[in-house]
């Protein structure tokens, strides 16, 4: 497979089909091909070859369908391409197994696997397993969601194993079938009827397992017993005595993990005096916790700190009297705790209890106030993890403290928003409070930090529990209910959002198509979902909504949204445009009552600023809720997360897509390619970042992308990558000599030396090579042969263009003595680079970087260092290298030879003209001692050499500056004084003059040792072949260090060879070479196309 489709080792091949892809109106059998990464399909026969390579995270929609064109088919729809595949053995496994792996590219694409998906699917233990082992590794994998999904369990939770058996229930004296679920650290069993029974036993709670003697009533039974002495009895087993042996080796396990719990029996685990299954966090302060309870020691060193370490705030700021003598409220209350406490009298109380659909009805009549908080943490799985992790928030809070970060200064910013008309949130209290909370979670989980409408969640969750028992609600709400909504794009709510939508089309069809042409979902739904109804209901009635959801999940969110826009219908029909509609739903939402809360009603702050002279009658709360539970109660949570896959491929497509047009637009409008061209080579260059995902680097994935940058600098690759790249897309194409190129290009637009590229760099890099003029072409040709661009390895002698580039100050300020100007633009941004990698990534580093980015440095052509005689040899091998595949080749050959020749004369002639004013300058100049060269032994290069600036063995250009040079050349004609002192109306000769006059000391061979006359056209070219005196120069041979060219000198030199200038000037289409690289990227390939190259198999 990976040699059929070109792939590496690293890409892994899950499974493989037998199907047809349809292609046009003829199937073509062959074969599916699914790996971790990409899509493939094979097909060959008669004689034509389809091949088809489809990476998952170009998927924008998959969908299983059957139609009279194609029956029982596969849909798979990408941004340019509808795929359709049919004739399937097992439609049903494939479907489920591409939708796990698009799934898995759309966490990739997300990038917050950490706290959300195993980045990866488990490796194999071992190294030569075959493919099917993949395969069921990914099975697991979903299973093992299914199972935390279903009982609300931690992300760490695995599952080993589940069998069918019933479930003795004492409340109705029934044996209940059902599958019982075993991982390390639960036993959980959940009826074959949705609403029949859950049942969750964490194995830290268990004293007894034992088997109880079989009869023809009770088959296999197994008895489990709990620390509060609950004793649950499973029967039907088909492998029970595995299934004790199972059970036994985790509970080994499980005691020795015990906090608290010095022995390793479990006979010290029975003899605890608290169980941990009644948490009744309420109660802390009256009931402390037991040695033996893990929260025990958390609590009391919280305790110490703040009153809201052990209780919620509503008991520190409860302003009402007390239940009994608020009448008609009170009794309500006094009623609903009543009934509750039978519950528990019959099904159980704590995280052992049998929920059942009586639970359910009792959370939809009301939690009371003062079981709010024990039943949050227990319905939405927080207990469990805040007693396996004891001591875990009291760090957090002690590690963030004093921390300064983007995430802390938001926090801060929106600390006083939180329920400001709620007495708790009007004083430091509670501020600090919901402070300490906040910031532990965002120092918990950087990747999400802190997210707009966590403050006002978190604030409701301070009111009905402690600071600690807030914090574990916060993490079940963020990382495990609510998966994605609070990051920075908001993608889970984005998500949920297209569901609503696809409800409201459903339910309500009517409807739907006029909220479409308003646009009102889009701008209610977020505010509606993020913050549970809290920020556009009445408080009293919202925690209602939230007592809800922590038992039922989105499920009750999305029927009471629907519920809201069906009871609206006839209004919003009426609605001329969204303004009009939003007040409606506005004010609707108002005025739902709860009408049996016992707190004193606190005044909703939309409500005061939307009401009217005309109030829309009062709506309660329970009503609502029943009407949404009889109307839309065929939502089932399996529908719910099936739709969410499908619209998360659409969602995360679409900020894939705008994330696309941000980073084009903020591409300087004269880089010159069109916005298609650019949206086209972010494409491309996303698509090569994305490999270092699939097939592994150099350099770690999350060192190449850092979601908190802004969109342009997220997406980085490296030199390889990059060589790749340029090799397809580069209109300068130098055959062998291309990847030598191409690393010289990468080390010039790596200014801040982290050995990776952004996409504005790269863009950058291609516009020099596409767009510009002849003298801007030839700029970039002329740096990618100095330094930095240049490796050492490749010039080892570019003393003076090192010197240009070096980031020494004080060669800096001497160069700037000299030269009478700044070290050019290359070196500020190479400083600025350095800066990068060194201060804190925070968004006062990235306005700087911003403001230096506007300032507008014009870099001139006196800018430019000297280029010494083998750097020269370089660049003319670059251009006989790009030469090489041009039509008009021998042209070229002979127009590069000519201006070879002339410019090493003028180099020659230079460096004689610069001898007479040396020598002077020399005597001026004790301290310098050098030898004559060996072949000149009155060389005048070395009387020109001046005092080294910097490191004593540079000579960084000393001569630089010569003062008056004699006034005679046989080349170029009457000079001037010193360089970049002629003024603008000099002609061209004049400039070049001045330029001979003040040569580096640089040289490959003798001051006349070369002969021009003597120099073959090939060997200019070439630079290395035997007749060349050039050649010994890499070597060691004879060196002289006079000889250097201008970039003017160039310029001048090409501009005489019109066929030169034409090839320059030239324009070049970049759409047809990145065509050509997303195709060689799909790997898509038609029957025509391998006939017309001839390919076979």
């Amino acid at each position: 497979m990976r040699k059929q489709f070109g792939m590496p080792e690293g890409e892994k091949l899950v499974n493989y089909y037998s199907c047809s892809y349809w292609k046009g109106r003829v199937p073509r059998q062959g074969w599916l091909y699914l790996t971790v990464n990409h899509l493939c399909f094979y097909s060959f026969l008669l004689g034509k070859e389809v091949s088809l390579v489809v990476q998952w995270v170009d998927v924008t929609g998959l969908e299983k369908n059957a139609t009279l064109l194609f029956p029982e088919s596969i849909r798979v729809d990408t941004r340019d391409q509808e795929l359709f595949f049919s004739m399937f053995l097992n439609i049903g496994e494939t479907f489920k197994l591409m939708e796990q792996l698009a799934n898995l590219a759309m966490r990739q694409l997300l990038d917050n696997e950490g706290f959300l998906e195993d980045k990866a699917p488990p490796r194999p233990a071992q190294p030569h397993r075959n493919i099917s082992a993949l395969k069921r590794d990914l099975d697991a994998r979903a299973k093992n969601e299914y199972y935390r999904a279903m009982f609300r369990l931690p992300r760490d939770e695995r599952l080993d194993g589940h069998t069918s058996c019933t479930l003795w229930t004492p409340f109705n004296k029934l044996h209940i079938p059902g599958q019982m679920f075993i991982s390390s650290n639960y036993i959980c069993f959940a009826s074959k009827e949705e609403d029949g029974c859950h049942l969750i036993i964490p194995l830290r709670e268990v004293t007894i397992v034992e088997k109880a003697d079989s009869s023809s009533v009770l088959p296999s039974p197994l008895s489990i017993s709990t620390k509060n002495k609950m004793t649950f009895l499973f029967a039907n087993l088909k492998d029970r005595d595995f299934l004790v042996e199972k059970i036994a080796d985790f509970l080994l396990k499980t005691s020795s993990k015990q906090p608290g719990d010095n022995s390793a029996g479990r006979k010290a685990s029975v003899m605890d005096p608290a169980p941990e299954s009644s948490p009744a966090p309420q109660e802390a302060p009256e009931q402390p916790a037991s040695p033996g309870s893990p929260c025990g020691g958390c609590q009391s060193s919280l305790a110490q700190e703040a009153p809201t370490a052990s209780q919620g705030l509503l008991k520190l700021f409860r302003r009402n009297a007390p239940v009994e003598d608020l009448g008609a409220k009170g009794a309500k209350e006094k009623m609903k705790e009543e009934l509750w406490n039978i519950h528990f009298s019959e099904y159980g109380r704590g995280v052992c209890m049998y929920r059942t659909a009586k639970t359910r009805d009792l959370v939809l009549k009301g939690i009371p106030e003062g079981l709010r908080g024990e039943l949050w943490l227990l319905f939405s799985g927080a207990w469990n993890e805040m007693v396996t992790h004891p001591g875990y928030y009291s760090e957090l809070v002690e590690k963030s403290t004093g921390r300064y970060s983007l995430a802390t200064e938001e926090i801060e910013r929106d600390l006083h928003r939180s329920m400001p008309e709620h007495p708790a949130f009007q004083n430091e209290l509670g501020i600090a409070a919901l402070r300490r909370v906040l910031t532990a979670y965002a120092f918990r989980n950087p990747t999400i930090g802190y997210c707009q409408a966590m403050n006002i969640v978190t604030s409701v969750l301070l009111l009905y529990g402690s600071e600690e028992e807030a914090f574990w609600l916060l993490v079940a709400l963020c990382e495990r209910m609510l998966p994605d909504y609070y990051n920075t794009r908001v993608v889970g709510a984005l998500v949920d959002q297209g569901i609503f939508e696809e409800l409201t089309r459903d339910f309500l069809p009517q409807l739907s198509e006029k909220m479409q042409d308003l646009g009102v979902i889009a701008s209610i739904s977020l505010s509606w979902f993020l913050t549970l109804f809290l920020s556009v209901m009445p408080f009293e009635s919202a925690v209602v909504i939230v007592d809800c959801f922590f038992y039922e999940g989105i499920k009750v969110v999305l029927q009471l949204a629907l519920a809201i826009l069906d009871a609206n219908m006839k209004k919003l029909l009426d609605c001329s445009d969204e303004g009009e509609a939003m007040t409606i739903l506005g004010r609707y939402l108002d005025n739902v009552v709860n009408k049996q809360s016992v707190s004193p009603p606190i005044p909703h702050l939309h409500a005061l600023l939307t009401s009217g002279d005309d109030p829309p009658e009062e709506v309660d709360i329970f009503d609502l809720l029943k009407v949404s539970y009889e109307k839309f109660s065929s939502l089932r949570a399996d529908d719910i997360e099936q739709m969410r896959f499908k619209q998360r491929l659409k969602v995360i497509q679409s900020l894939e897509d705008t994330a696309k047009r941000s980073v084009v637009r903020a591409i300087p409008g004269d880089i010159g390619f069109s916005v298609e061209e650019l949206e086209d080579l972010y494409m491309v260059f996303k698509a090569k970042h994305l490999a270092s995902q699939y097939w592994g680097s150099s350099r770690p994935t999350a060192v190449r992308r850092d979601p908190s940058l802004p969109y342009l600098e997220q997406y980085r690759i490296d030199a390889s990558q990059f060589q790749e790249l340029f090799a397809s897309l580069t209109p300068w194409a130098c055959g062998a000599h291309t990847p030598v190129l191409a690393g010289r290009m990468f080390r010039l637009l790596d200014r801040n030396k982290d050995s990776l590229i952004n996409f504005k760099e790269f863009v950058t890099g291609m516009s020099g090579m596409y767009h510009g003029d002849l003298t801007e072409k030839l700029k970039v040709l002329y740096k990618l042969h100095l330094p930095p661009a240049l490796s050492p390895e490749e010039a080892e002698s570019a003393l003076e263009a090192a010197h240009y580039f070096t980031e020494d100050s004080s060669s800096e300020e001497a160069l700037r003595q000299e030269e009478g100007e700044g070290a050019g633009s290359e070196d500020v941004q190479g400083k600025g680079g350095e800066e990068k990698g060194t201060s804190p990534p925070d968004y006062r580093h990235y306005l700087q970087m911003w403001a230096k980015e506007k300032e507008v440095q014009k870099e001139t052509i006196k800018d430019f260092p000297k280029m010494n005689q083998e750097q020269f040899i370089e660049l003319c091998k670059t251009l006989y290298n790009m030469f090489s595949e041009d039509s008009r080749e021998q042209a070229l050959y002979h127009a590069i030879a000519t201006v070879a020749s002339l410019l090493l004369r003028i180099g020659e002639v230079g460096k004689r003209f610069s001898a007479q004013p040396g020598r002077k300058s020399r005597d001026g100049a004790p301290g310098e001692d050098q030898p004559p060269a060996p072949d000149t032994p009155q060389d005048p290069a070395q009387e020109l050499q001046p005092p080294a600036v910097g490191d004593p063995q540079a000579r960084a250009g000393g001569d630089t500056q010569l003062g008056k040079a004699p006034q005679e050349s046989q080349v170029v004609g009457d000079g001037g004084g010193g360089e970049g002192l002629g003024s603008p109306s000099q002609r061209l000769s004049d400039d070049e003059t001045k330029d001979d006059m003040s040569m580096s000391s640089y040289s490959v061979v003798s001051t006349g040792s070369l002969q021009c006359e003597d120099l073959a056209d090939d060997t200019v070219l070439v630079g290395g072949e035997a007749r060349s005196p050039l050649a010994p120069s890499r070597n060691g041979g004879s060196v002289d260090t006079d000889w250097s060219i201008s970039f003017e000198q160039i310029l001048a030199s090409i501009l005489t060879e019109s066929v030169l200038v034409n090839f320059f000037e030239k324009r070049m289409d970049i759409g047809l070479k990145i065509k050509d690289q997303r195709k060689v990227e799909r790997q898509f390939s038609s029957s025509s196309d391998h006939e017309h190259s001839g390919v076979s198999s």
